[in-house]
């Protein structure tokens, strides 16, 4: 059943690569920030711009809102697109400051919140649900080019499409955010270490699962 072999490959890189512990943040503004920088980009870049915009006083939702976009500008040119992504930083700002912040928004259950996410300019399917997730502690599963692959090379699922594949994972395993949390990282840590564009199948955890990256 799709639900053990889910099961399966997450004990597997679980045991190979333990506890990621991501996202890598200190505060929720940070995540926000971040899930908004990372569009496009390596998350090398993304923290290259977060520490420039902490050096400056920035990576608050507040401070971005209040800021000018010039000073932003130059703070995250490390993560690229910072002209768009500027706007979009703006934006989801905006959206927390007359929205309450996390205090007010948090009170929201997670298809109206995620629906609001959405209406924001910049707001796609893969940052809204990484605000949820990591952000808001909602059990909701973020799909990435990574999670992807993995499904089409091991044949998880015939429809690639975003919500096919969330949906594969959401309704094969228990509704708890720190799974999904934790499930996510493995995947893209082993897409990096492993199954690349090009992939590196010796010494992957999932070598003697069903690939099909031949």
């Amino acid at each position: 059943m799709i639900g053990d072999r889910l099961i399966q490959i997450y004990k597997k890189l679980l045991e190979h690569y333990s506890n990621q512990h991501w996202w890598p943040a200190e505060t929720r503004d940070e995540i926000v920030i971040g899930a908004v920088l990372t569009q496009n980009t390596a998350w090398k870049n993304v923290e290259r711009a977060i520490e420039n915009l902490k050096r400056a006083n920035l990576d608050t939702l507040m401070a971005i809102h209040q800021t000018k976009s010039s000073r932003i500008k130059e703070c995250i040119k490390p993560a690229g697109f910072y002209n768009q992504k500027t706007q979009y930083l703006k934006n989801v700002a905006r959206f927390f400051v007359e929205n309450g912040g996390f205090e007010q928004l948090k009170k929201l259950d997670t298809p109206a919140l995620r629906k609001k996410l959405l209406g924001v300019k910049g707001v796609g399917k893969e940052t809204a649900d990484s605000i949820l997730l990591y952000a808001f502690d909602r059990p909701i599963f973020v799909v990435d080019a990574y999670t992807k692959r993995l499904c089409q090379r091991h044949k998880l699922s015939e429809q690639l499409d975003y919500d096919s594949i969330q949906g594969l994972f959401m309704e094969h395993l228990d509704a708890d955010p720190k799974l999904f949390n934790e499930y996510h990282a493995l995947i893209v840590k082993n897409a990096k270490e492993h199954c690349r564009k090009k992939p590196i199948c010796k010494g992957c955890p999932l070598e003697e699962d069903l690939c099909l990256s031949d």
